[in-house]
């Protein structure tokens, strides 16, 4: 009866919750668990506390009880705001700054794991890894280049693990990711009420995980992991709202697809037992962004079938993520959790800064508590701190074809977040 109810909770989380802002760099989303929002996720892939192991290294399971379940999301509330600094936007008719391009947004995940024998573990995860949105004002002076865009994934990720020996584990899983993404922006055109042109993809595609986790010493352990990138072929529509004027390529409907190949990860932790009190942990991650150097819309049906009716220049960078991590034993039942990342961004520089994703290096201060309640079971409650530095962005996208003309967008952002988050797991 507890196994067919905890079934149902996975799939309510499922339905109930989206996510749609990226708390990591470029628009990868760390917290698929809470357990290590208060460590800033440090020591990801070598803690294994509870079942959410299954994300970070399927190899951690062999460390868990017979049977755990886990069940966590993180609210962030990130901030995005620019000033104009000699932006040129042409024809378009909209004004102003755009207000605050972030809002809060839920991240769910969910775990389950069981062994099948004392060596040898099996689970699925469901977690959301990538996600974002910004939205603008409407209308705002960076119209033509977006008005909002937004990207959901979640994740179904079965797992296995086995313990090769009382120091060594080994995991791997496959992952299905089902990716969401609309992108909506003004047409440049003189005409007294702009029309809109939104463009709606989905898609899903197959990726893969392994890792391996080594007890060094009895206080000492260390682990790795890699997440494959995933290749979606997207497929969707574009459509024109508003006031379509006749023979101005942009306000053409048609359907439309997109290729996107979503980033592969590797992360290195080390966790060490200092004293009956402190816990140290380190980790070190890298992203492989540049898997996206662009993303290109392609018309797939009307007069223009074939061509790219929009192009959106991310020419990504691959980036790294270092995090320190402490975890301090109040008493029996209570852990203080405490932990400072530093993340790169994938984006090089103001050329290539989009206002969809007005994304730069940022600085994460992070503290939670773990408390052990009744039969084992565990809450996790965590806060975190995003300190975005100050992006400038002159993002160029004139043209004398007044169709593909988006203005010169020219400026500053400044941006923060803010994480809060829960989760309880229990073994059954």
């Amino acid at each position: 009866m507890r196994k067919t109810q905890n079934t149902k909770l996975v799939t309510a989380l499922m339905l109930a919750f989206s996510s749609e802002f990226a708390a990591a760099a470029g628009f990868q989303l760390l917290e698929q668990n809470v357990s290590g929002l208060g460590n800033s996720y440090a020591g990801s892939a070598a803690v294994a506390e509870n079942a959410s192991t299954i994300f970070f290294n399927p190899a951690g399971m062999t460390q868990l009880k017979e049977r755990e379940f886990s069940v966590g999301v993180a609210a962030i509330g990130p901030s995005f705001k620019f000033s104009n600094n000699n932006s040129s936007v042409g024809s378009l008719a909209g004004k102003g700054n755009g207000g605050d391009a972030g809002s809060w947004a839920a991240v769910p995940n969910a775990y389950m794991s069981w062994a099948l024998n004392k060596d040898l573990y099996a689970g699925v995860g469901f977690s959301a890894p990538f996600g974002l949105k910004s939205e603008y004002s409407n209308p705002w002076l960076g119209s033509a280049q977006a008005n909002s865009f937004a990207v959901e994934t979640y994740n179904l990720n079965p797992s296995i693990a086995y313990r090769v020996s009382d120091k060594v584990s080994l995991g791997a899983g496959v992952s299905w990711q089902h990716l969401n993404a609309k992108y909506k922006r003004a047409a440049a055109i003189v005409f007294p009420a702009t029309a809109t042109v939104e463009a709606t993809l989905a898609s899903d595609a197959w990726g893969w995980n392994v890792g391996g986790l080594v007890a060094v010493s009895p206080a000492t352990n260390i682990g790795v992991s890699y997440r494959s990138t995933v290749s979606h072929e997207a497929t969707g529509d574009i459509v024109t709202r508003g006031v379509p004027v006749p023979g101005v390529d942009a306000l053409k409907t048609s359907g439309t697809k997109a290729s996107l190949k979503l980033p592969d990860t590797a992360i290195l932790s080390a966790t060490h037992q200092l004293n009956d009190k402190w816990e140290l942990l380190g980790d070190v991650s890298w992203t492989g962004w540049s898997s996206i150097p662009k993303l290109d819309l392609l018309r797939t049906s009307g007069a223009e079938n074939g061509l790219v009716a929009q192009s959106l220049d991310a020419d990504f960078r691959d980036t790294w993520r270092v995090a320190v991590g402490g975890n301090y034993r109040y008493s029996q039942n209570m852990k203080l959790k405490f932990g400072l990342a530093f993340d790169q961004s994938p984006v090089k520089g103001e050329a290539t800064r989009m206002v969809s994703l007005p994304d730069n290096d940022r600085t994460q201060i992070s503290t939670g508590a773990q408390w052990v309640l009744n039969a084992g079971s565990t809450l996790d409650l965590g806060i975190a701190y995003l300190m975005i530095a100050d992006s400038a962005i002159n993002n160029d996208q004139r043209n004398a074809d007044p169709s593909k003309n988006r203005g010169l967008v020219k400026g500053n952002y400044t941006g923060n977040a803010w994480i809060l988050g829960a989760q309880y797991s229990m073994p059954f």
